[in-house]
């Protein structure tokens, strides 16, 4: 079974600084039938504008992964980590019981396009962590896991994350096991999920399938959860 969820349809704030798309609920955004998927349970399509950003705020028993887009994001933690996160490369951040954060678009001129997303722990009061690193440009990578394989981000949940592009017309078949679920997220372009049209900003969860076939109708990127 694949339910659509149309980009139309998210939650949405424009702060002026802040453009941002809200898949499940969060922040003043509350609708019941969305509070996550799985283990999923934040993803959030964020516009930041030059010079913008968030002031330190706490977080705590989450997995926290960052995907740019464009642009840069600055990021310093109480971990004592102060780092760029730019095109190609991926952040991962296990809050776990609590760090402290900042974020922001350290540019002058250009605008931060980011997908934040969180993923509910194994377990509560781990040790904060912090991780990143930048991927190879391939046509599907995978970029977060729970064991760490093939170079991968390591978090504590059982969520494999792979960062798909693909050229138009370009086909993908990703196989899911016994059980397991997945969600697709398309950052830009278009493809067909089945026979799902989705275009940049949709998402879909995915029950009872076997494996997920893809085609690009666009040139674009997939974000694909593989999920228990």
């Amino acid at each position: 079974m694949i339910t659509v969820r149309r980009a139309a349809d998210r939650g949405h704030f424009d702060h002026g600084w802040l453009d941002t798309h809200h898949t499940f609920s969060f922040a003043d955004y509350h609708d019941p039938a969305h509070m996550g998927f799985r283990a999923l349970r934040v993803i959030n399509e964020d516009r930041v504008a030059p010079g913008a950003g968030f002031p330190p705020h706490p977080h705590r028993d989450m997995e926290i992964v960052t995907v740019v887009l464009a642009g840069a994001i600055a990021h310093r933690d109480s971990m004592g980590h102060e780092e760029t996160l730019r095109p190609g490369e991926v952040q991962r951040m296990t809050a776990g019981r609590g760090v402290v954060h900042s974020e922001y678009n350290p540019s002058k001129d250009d605008a931060l396009h980011l997908y934040q997303i969180w993923i509910q722990t194994d377990r509560p009061g781990r040790a904060p962590e912090y991780e990143q690193k930048p991927f190879a440009d391939r046509a599907k990578t995978l970029v977060v896991s729970p064991d760490g394989r093939d170079g991968s981000l390591k978090i504590h949940q059982d969520v494999e994350l792979w960062r798909v592009r693909l050229a138009k017309g370009a086909r993908l078949a990703h196989p899911l096991a016994r059980a397991r679920h997945a969600w697709v997220q398309v950052a830009s372009g278009s493809v067909t999920l089945g026979q799902h049209a989705l275009a940049a900003g949709d998402g879909a969860a995915v029950s009872g399938e076997r494996e997920l076939a893809i085609e690009a109708t666009e040139p674009g990127e997939l974000l694909v959860f593989d999920l228990a």
